[in-house]
């Protein structure tokens, strides 16, 4: 059996995990799919229909501005999953680079940017993304990008520590007493060999980074009004608590559902590509 049908078929013995790739899955198909199958237009409005609750005609209910929750929570989808895809792409593509060039080369490189990320590390996560959002102003694709500059220490660290650990294999001192030069070696044979790791930090860098986008959305530094987010209809859920509850109850869980899955997708792929499994 090869490397990638043994992998697949250890993750398919973990139900949770596989339960979880299929909430994901779905949770994508409604957020594209989401102009096709809303039944409003999630930003119109009805002042006829204020905060009404679960229905026939509105499943999730109303807003405080007459707007259908269910249409909202579609639409939001795509804000969540987009932060989290595209902040993902922008750590990895800044810490995987680092995190090799810093394992690879040693020396005064490896020190100088180890002592960066370790600064970087000492600020919480979520402070360090409200402080970069903050400066690049209220905006989503500037909370995007906050995010994954604020994520790519873990990935430099996690890179490094595998490219270590791959560059003290045999294959690689044997490509070395070859004579293969040095982008060569990092390329063809450290690069594949550190990606399951980084496939795994993405996975639970993702469930992080929906709840990143949405706690910026919450604060009103990530998506703006009227476009709909999950992290936005929290916030102004929070006023009608006692006589609205489904404003909270339906995005909370949306937010539950999808960062859950992601974690139980990140841990089912920590134990398929462990080698020592």
């Amino acid at each position: 059996m090869t490397p990638r049908r043994l992998a697949f078929a250890r993750f398919c013995r973990r139900p949770t995990a596989v339960a979880g790739l299929i909430v994901i899955v779905a949770f994508i198909a409604l957020a594209i799919l989401a102009p096709l199958i809303a039944p409003y237009d999630p930003t119109a409005t009805s002042w006829s229909a204020i905060r009404k609750a679960p229905s026939v005609a509105h499943w999730m209910g109303t807003d405080e501005n007459g707007r259908d929750v269910l249409s909202r929570v579609l639409f939001g989808a795509r804000a969540s999953l987009l932060a989290g895809l595209v902040s993902v792409v922008i750590a990895a593509g800044i810490g995987v680079p680092a995190g090799l060039l810093a394992g690879f080369t040693g020396g005064w490189i490896d020190a100088l940017l180890s002592r960066i990320v370790d600064a970087m590390l000492a600020c919480p996560f979520l402070i360090l993304a409200i402080a970069l959002t903050a400066f690049l102003g209220p905006d989503l694709t500037n909370a995007m990008i906050a995010i994954g500059v604020s994520t790519a220490p873990r990935f430099m660290r996690v890179a490094r520590a595998a490219t270590l650990e791959v560059g003290s294999a045999d294959y690689i001192q044997a490509a070395w007493s070859l004579g293969a030069r040095g982008i060569r070696v990092a390329t063809r044979h450290v690069v594949p060999n550190i990606l399951p790791p980084v496939l795994i930090q993405a996975t639970l860098s993702i469930a992080a980074a929906i709840i990143a986008e949405a706690s910026l959305s919450f604060l009103g530094l990530g998506q703006q009004p009227p476009s709909p987010s999950w992290g936005s209809m929290l916030n102004a859920a929070q006023r009608f608590l006692t006589q609205a509850p489904w404003l909270a109850i339906f995005p909370g869980v949306a937010i539950f559902l999808c960062v859950l899955s992601f974690n139980l997708v990140g841990d089912g792929l920590r134990d398929a590509l462990d080698p020592r499994g």
